[in-house]
């Protein structure tokens, strides 16, 4: 599945879904400032639009107060990219930039970009109610639907405005209190246990049994 460029045999260009378009404006108050991944048929219509072949978005600037990033989700072998490229960007823009990032990708939580560049370092995460999101076809709605659940990721510092548009569409998590953390490292944890003892069955099954009887 691509956004913004043909991935390996896929002729079509998959675009957002006019709801979601709709959100991430609403959000950003009405305007785009960059769409890094866009395509001919895109109705995201960002101030500024990076697509192939004219201009490949991982290579140019996002000095851009807000941003919406559609990435390509296969492999790009002529470039040797992959959707963990485009999270690093968005990662790093809001770091470099200051810039608010919204990314619409599918969720692989046990991955190592996951673990990278959004638990910890994003602010938020979406969790999309749809659970086969329709993209556009080459900018029609004509879709079968995505064969993975998606997630709309945030970069930035407003989370209550964040939650309020988008727990309409999903169930929003506030992860901030990631965000530096080293995890998928072993941690030295407190000293306390909590044991629990074996549950016997025969002897649950005996008061069950005699408390029917009573």
């Amino acid at each position: 599945m691509s956004a913004g460029r043909s991935i390996n045999t896929l002729s079509q260009s998959w675009g957002t879904p006019p709801k979601y378009v709709k959100a991430v404006k609403d959000f950003f108050g009405g305007t785009i400032d960059l769409d890094p991944c866009s395509n001919e048929y895109s109705i995201v219509h960002a101030r500024v639009e990076y697509s192939l072949p004219y201009s490949d978005g991982l290579n140019e600037t996002w000095n851009y107060p807000t941003i919406y990033v559609n990435p390509p989700y296969g492999i790009d072998k002529e470039r040797g990219t992959t959707i963990k490229n485009w999270l690093a960007k968005c990662a790093e823009a809001h770091e470099k930039f200051g810039s608010e990032v919204l990314a619409l990708v599918p969720i692989a939580a046990n991955t190592t970009h996951w673990k990278k560049y959004i638990f910890t370092q994003a602010t938020a995460i979406c969790f999309l109610y749809d659970t086969r999101l329709r993209f556009l076809e080459n900018g029609r709605d004509v879709g079968k639907g995505a064969p993975m659940a998606c997630a709309m990721i945030y970069w930035g510092n407003r989370f209550p405005l964040f939650f309020d548009i988008f727990i309409e569409y999903g169930a929003v998590v506030d992860i901030s209190n990631l965000i530096g953390v080293n995890i998928g490292k072993e941690r030295q944890m407190p000293n306390l246990f909590i044991t629990r003892q074996p549950v016997r069955r025969k002897s649950v099954n005996a008061q069950l049994n005699a408390q029917l009887l009573q």
